[in-house]
């Protein structure tokens, strides 16, 4: 004799789903309001000690404390920032991957690399905005020049011979030495470094004769007297260093800022995206991370002007304006 399954009523069917859709509704919610359930950790596509990396830690602080979960930095370095912001790309959506990205790894190098491992846009969500810094054109201490036009002059009669150090190819250091160049009609020797502390080091010691850095790193070393400022890249004259023209004023036409700001995989929930931002703008209000940015010439936005799509705004400008003008100078990684 054959046995055959009872047949299941439909009245049973519909509580069975109802039932399911219940559970994974509820399992849903839970998820939601437990996140973050465990430590996140934040990405930082350069060496530890440079200026992304100190900021990145102080909105990692700020932003566990309002989390009530660890954020761990992950100092994963290489190739202009690609190394660790493709880590970023290929993790599970899910909120506890966290990436720190640049005007350099989000603009620059789409021009300075021919074979990304991500796309800027469409494998990322930016989170928000951390903060953004002028840049500087800085010299060793003995460089015969003590402003932009007499450093066009020193170009001129240099040529090739003169040297620049970056933190990396599509760094932003790389990135601000190659804006200016241009401006200026110069061709001059790249010395790529792993990050900016080496870079740093060398230009103190007469190893390169010059550099484009973010104020973060470049104060510190002015104040000691081991480098000289010689010009603004950014738009306005800076208050810790009145007496430094800008490149503009100089007759060159550059408004160049690096910009920080904080992703997660494409595919994150809008909920932990919201989250996160909350998270971040608590952590750029608190006064004692403000005073510490600002002490080294960054400055942190409010918090209506760091959600995503103020990120998403710097990014479309800046593939749309730079790296066409990266590209016609032939500005290419080996």
């Amino acid at each position: 004799m054959t046995c055959k399954p009872s047949a299941i009523s439909p009245r049973l069917l519909r509580r069975l789903a109802a039932a399911a859709a219940l559970a994974m509704a509820t399992h849903a919610m839970a998820q939601g309001q437990a996140f973050p359930a465990r430590p996140i950790t934040l990405v930082v596509p350069f060496p530890a000690g440079g200026p992304s990396d100190a900021l990145a830690r102080g909105f990692a602080r700020q932003m566990g404390d309002e989390l009530g979960q660890q954020v761990v930095i992950e100092n994963l370095s290489g190739a202009g920032g690609t190394v660790g912001l493709g880590k970023v790309a290929r993790a599970e959506p899910n909120g506890y991957t966290l990436g720190l990205g640049t005007i350099g790894t989000h603009v620059a190098n789409v021009a300075l690399y021919k074979n990304l491992p991500y796309d800027p846009v469409a494998d990322f969500r930016p989170i928000g905005l951390a903060g953004s810094a002028p840049l500087l054109l800085i010299a060793r201490a003995d460089l015969p020049a003590n402003n932009l036009q007499e450093f066009s002059a020193w170009l001129a009669r240099r040529g090739d011979q003169a040297s620049y150090g970056s933190a990396g190819v599509g760094s932003v250091s790389h990135y601000g030495c190659v804006m200016l160049l241009a401006a200026m009609k110069q061709k001059v020797t790249h010395v790529p470094y792993r990050g900016v502390a080496p870079a740093m080091s060398d230009l103190m010691g007469g190893q390169v004769d010059f550099m484009c850095d973010q104020t973060t790193t470049a104060l510190p070393q002015l104040a000691g007297g081991k480098i000289k400022a010689l010009a603004v890249l950014s738009g306005e004259r800076l208050k810790p260093l009145p007496a430094v023209a800008t490149a503009r004023e100089s007759g060159y036409p550059l408004d160049l800022r690096s910009w920080n700001a904080l992703f997660v995989p494409k595919g994150t929930p809008d909920a932990v995206v919201t989250r996160l931002n909350a998270a971040m703008a608590a952590a750029a209000a608190d006064p004692q991370l403000r005073r510490q940015m600002q002490a080294v010439g960054v400055d942190l936005p409010a918090a209506g002007a760091m959600g995503p799509g103020v990120v998403s705004g710097l990014i479309s400008r800046g593939l749309r304006d730079d790296v066409p003008a990266l590209k016609a100078k032939g500005q290419f990684a080996d």
